[in-house]
């Protein structure tokens, strides 16, 4: 299953990339996002291998993991479940929740977040469908559905179920929900002093 998947991410990849053979190849070779999807699918196989092909496995794995978290600024951990078909085209900022679920030939961009959120009952993860476009600044979290055939646009937050097919976007300026502030409390300061 991991070699199919991995197959399905570089299909991906060299479909959406522009240039000759040799050019696609080395372009794929090179994007932080083929780099990303591929070591998120080695440490996923890793999880059901017996322990000695894991034992020496392991710490490939994590320093690979590390490499991609820091120097690409994409996290995938291996347990998040992340059909066949990952395209990340822009790398960093990108987190996903271990509890994630994303389904096959999905789109992820720069600066997005899709994680885990709520509480009791609400507690969790989002569970994305197939063919689904995150754009550039989208935080998507909560234990929430995302339908099939999903695009969620540029910075916009989603936080309850989408139904297949739907094109969600961030409502234009502002809305007051409260006057508050930002202080706990107003004498909290002065007393302290």
């Amino acid at each position: 299953m991991a070699f199919e998947a991995v197959r399905a991410d570089w299909q991906r990849a060299h479909e959406l990339t522009r240039g000759g053979r040799w050019q696609r190849v080395a372009a794929c070779l090179a994007m932080p996002g083929f780099q990303a999807a591929a070591v998120y699918r080695f440490g996923h196989w890793l999880l059901g291998r017996p322990l000695a092909l894991r034992l020496p496995l392991e710490p490939l794995y994590r320093l690979a993991f590390l490499l991609v978290q820091v120097v690409w600024g994409i996290e995938l951990p291996r347990r998040a479940r992340i059909g066949p078909g990952l395209f990340i085209a822009h790398f960093g900022g990108i987190v996903v929740s271990e509890r994630a679920v994303i389904g096959a030939n999905c789109n992820l961009s720069q600066q997005i977040t899709i994680g885990s959120g709520g509480k009791g009952e609400r507690s969790g993860a989002p569970v994305i469908g197939d063919d689904v476009f995150v754009a550039p600044g989208a935080r998507v979290f909560g234990r929430i559905r995302i339908g099939n055939n999903v695009a969620i646009g540029a910075n916009a937050v989603v936080y309850k179920d989408i139904a297949d097919n739907a094109v969600v976007v961030l409502d234009p300026g502002f809305a007051i929900v409260s006057y508050k502030g930002n202080r706990r409390c107003e004498t909290r300061g002065r007393l302290a002093a």
